[in-house]
């Protein structure tokens, strides 16, 4: 059954989506949607390249409560699949709430799309209404970018992002999973991020990102961190180290000499060259106590 058709709203997301996209599955253009038809919530299907991974269950009955009461005032967009059969291409959101609110059809454009313009409507349709965590656009950059052959600035121009913000997108996918789920559940900001990606030590990430949550630092504090964790710690000078060994072995030396003193009874002196050398002197006062010393040494 074909659906029912009211009249014209508009051409809904055609007009921020770009001309030059071809359906590469039936060879024609995209075709712009300037119907609302009513169609049954059961004939549609869900959008299997939908980038949003998680809906909160509490805004969703918000919503669907509100649809109870004024209706779907925005349309949801769908493609036709085959007769009386439908797939979403975006307004998952109004969908569910129209599920849960009990409405048997749905307001909706019918458009003609392939598997690329689904991805691509849906990416624009979700950034547009600000609804992605920075993990999910992230991971919805980088599917465009694979499946669709984008690079980084054919992708910007497509999200109106400019180069550099689509690659701080991207690189948030290489942070540790425990930063990437923190990110994705609003523990941490994209501000706060942007200097964890800055790192290329995981260890180092996560020392900063568990400073931010505990020490509940904002933008800039954890930009501050992150410049003095990366900064290089400086070699000590070979002269500094060689007085360290130096005064360590005064130490040593000192004591020895003490224990050996206290076994003769005379002064004792202990030096050591550079190169590792060194001798034991042990002092004496007359030819007897020369002989006492000696004593001692063969007893020894």
């Amino acid at each position: 059954m074909e659906p029912k058709k009211k009249g014209g709203l508009g051409k809904g997301l055609s007009a921020i989506l770009s001309a030059d996209v071809r359906d590469a599955q039936i060879n024609e253009p995209l075709t712009p949607a300037n119907n609302i038809n009513l169609i049954r919530v059961n004939n549609i299907e869900t959008n299997p390249f939908q980038p949003r991974t998680e809906f909160e269950e509490t805004a969703l009955q918000e919503l669907a409560d509100s649809i109870k009461v004024h209706g779907i005032i925005q349309p949801i967009t769908v493609r036709k699949l085959s007769d009386g059969v439908y797939q979403l291409i975006s307004g998952e959101r109004r969908l569910r709430a129209s599920r849960i609110a009990g409405l048997e059809e749905v307001p909706a454009y019918i458009r003609t799309a392939n598997d690329e313009q689904m991805i691509e409507m849906a990416l624009i349709e979700n950034i547009q209404r600000q609804d992605l965590n920075p993990v999910e656009i992230a991971l919805t950059y980088k599917r465009m970018m694979e499946e669709l052959g984008l690079k980084q600035e054919e992708l910007g121009e497509k999200v109106g992002k400019n180069r550099s913000s689509i690659a701080n997108f991207v690189r948030l996918l290489k942070l540790p999973p425990e930063i990437q789920i923190g990110l994705r559940d609003g523990r941490i900001s994209m501000g706060h991020a942007k200097p964890l990606i800055t790192m290329d030590n995981p260890d180092l990430q996560l020392s900063l990102y568990h400073q931010i949550i505990d020490s509940e630092l904002n933008v800039r504090q954890a930009e501050q961190k992150a410049k003095e964790l990366l900064l290089p710690k400086t070699p000590k000078p070979l002269n500094e180290k060689k007085d360290e060994v130096q005064d360590k072995n005064k130490i040593y030396f000192k004591d020895l000499e003490d224990k050996l003193e206290y076994i003769f009874g005379n002064r004792v002196i202990i030096s050591q060259t550079d190169k590792g050398r060194g001798e034991v002197r042990i002092e004496f006062q007359s030819t007897d106590d020369l002989n006492r010393l000696l004593e001692l040494w063969n007893a020894i």
